[in-house]
């Protein structure tokens, strides 16, 4: 195409009234702050990085900025595309998409949604309340966000909370091929990793208080975490409080390494090629990738509970510790509690996924009906506390068993017990709490820490130049 020759007076004067929407200091070009910033002054939606893929598509002799002429032609080129998209939904070819042809198209790429879950998609764009959309309503929704087909589509609206997919930090992120090849998900596991190791430096003293209480289980009984803490500082010092932090610190990287891309071969293998996955099928998915990363990664889980346990003086550091381990008590050792951590896995991540998606779906259909679907960083955050309470609750028992397992060796006279002797063991000798013995300052640490992995996270993706979804 070449200048405006043959163009729509009508389109051409559109064009020209957005073109001057976004080159706010009128000098004829718009560059990405002028194009971000008036994105977002029309009170559009774009997905992550628009602006920059805009800029690249639209600026054909490459100066960083869009003429007129290259805005405009970048827009026909995006209409034409958005109407095959269009045509693709509308099915029975009547002009408008309804919530049956949302429905099926979901369907068709393997995503499983319900009759009102598609309304809400059709909400987010139906400006005259038929409760269709017509080509118009759909070219200005999706005008400038450069999605190229409905598999990006469908992405980008499961991304922007539109959908209720369960979304869980029991389950790993799903990614979608475009990050993938484009280098985003590194990013994304790298800000996690810095959070997750920043919130557990953080709440480090109760969990090392919550390992001593669960291992030593009748001794502690009647004392209160205030106690335990002194005690733990009377006999080490102030840092005697991070025992233990340090192998728990270096074992994020290559579990969640090993979990993304356990779940991503999973998904192959359930899903086929296709990169989106329904409920059901990502907690399959998550737990498999789970007790795959925790299967490569469980000697540094006995080596954690070791420094935790240990007097000071009693090792130089995690190298000593695991010398000695293997020296003393062999290599079987670094597997003990294997059985009920792996079992632990199922509850914990299956309640935590129900959970959480049945309190945000309550909110969503109690608080926002008929609006858009994002419930904010605070809803989100409540569901995520409350979710992650009850999987622990549902599971601690198996954790407190595993932790009991890995420790046994190293307290005297401990007897050496299966899983299932220790459980008759500790319900004979402590009652059915005993089971739940340190479970306090375990639910301690759930707020601070999830509120303090939830600010680091969102500045460590600042930082990496990682938008929000």
């Amino acid at each position: 195409m070449q200048g405006s020759q043959g163009r729509d007076p009508a389109k051409e004067r559109r064009y020209s009234d957005l073109f001057q929407q976004l080159d706010s200091n009128g000098d004829g070009q718009v560059d990405i702050n002028e194009l971000r910033e008036g994105l977002r002054a029309m009170g559009m939606n774009p997905s992550q990085n628009a602006e920059q893929e805009i800029l690249r598509a639209g600026d054909t002799d490459q100066d960083g900025q869009l003429d007129f002429n290259e805005f405009t032609n970048y827009l026909e080129e995006r209409e034409r595309r958005l109407l095959l998209m269009f045509d693709s939904l509308d099915r029975n070819h009547d002009g408008r998409i309804d919530v049956s042809e949302i429905q099926q198209c979901f369907h068709s790429l393997g995503v499983s949604i319900t009759l009102g879950q598609a309304k809400k998609i059709l909400q987010s764009m139906d400006r005259d309340g038929t409760l269709t959309i017509d080509w118009l309503e759909w070219r200005d929704h999706f005008l400038f966000n450069p999605l190229h087909n409905m598999e990006d589509v469908v992405t980008y609206w499961k991304h922007s909370s539109m959908l209720d997919i369960g979304e869980s930090l029991a389950v790993p992120d799903e990614f979608s091929k475009k990050e993938i090849h484009s280098g985003m998900w590194w990013k994304q596991l790298l800000a996690g990793g810095v959070a997750g190791a920043v919130s557990r430096t953080g709440t480090a003293p109760l969990d090392r208080l919550k390992v001593l209480m669960q291992v030593h289980g009748s001794q502690t009984q009647g004392r209160s975490m205030w106690k335990g803490l002194m005690e733990m500082i009377k006999e080490g010092g102030i840092r005697s409080l991070w025992r233990g932090n340090g192998i728990n610190v270096l074992k994020i990287a290559p579990e969640s390494g090993i979990k993304f891309m356990a779940y991503e071969q999973i998904k192959k293998l359930i899903r086929g090629q296709h990169e989106t996955l329904r409920v059901r099928e990502r907690f399959v998915a998550g737990s498999l990738a789970g007790a795959i990363a925790q299967t490569a990664i469980y000697p540094m889980e006995v080596l954690k509970t070791r420094l935790a346990l240990r007097r000071t003086g009693q090792y130089s550091g995690m190298a000593d510790c695991a010398r000695h381990i293997l020296r003393t008590e062999g290599i079987r050792a670094f597997s003990k509690g294997y059985l009920p951590n792996l079992l632990g896995i199922v509850p914990y991540a299956g309640i935590d996924l129900a959970v959480y998606e049945t309190l945000k779906n309550t909110w969503l259909q109690r608080y926002r009906a008929g609006t858009s679907a994002d419930p904010g960083v605070l809803v989100l955050l409540a569901c995520g506390t409350m979710s992650s309470t009850c999987g622990q609750i549902a599971s601690y028992p198996l954790a407190l068993v595993r932790t009991r397992m890995q420790a046994q060796a190293s307290i005297a006279g401990s007897p050496q017990l299966s899983m299932v002797a220790l459980f008759r063991h500790i319900v004979a000798r402590e009652g059915f709490f005993g089971l739940y013995r340190g479970i306090a300052p375990n639910f301690m640490k759930v707020i601070p820490a999830v509120s303090i992995s939830y600010v680091v996270y969102e500045n460590m993706k600042r930082v990496l130049g990682v938008t929000s979804r």
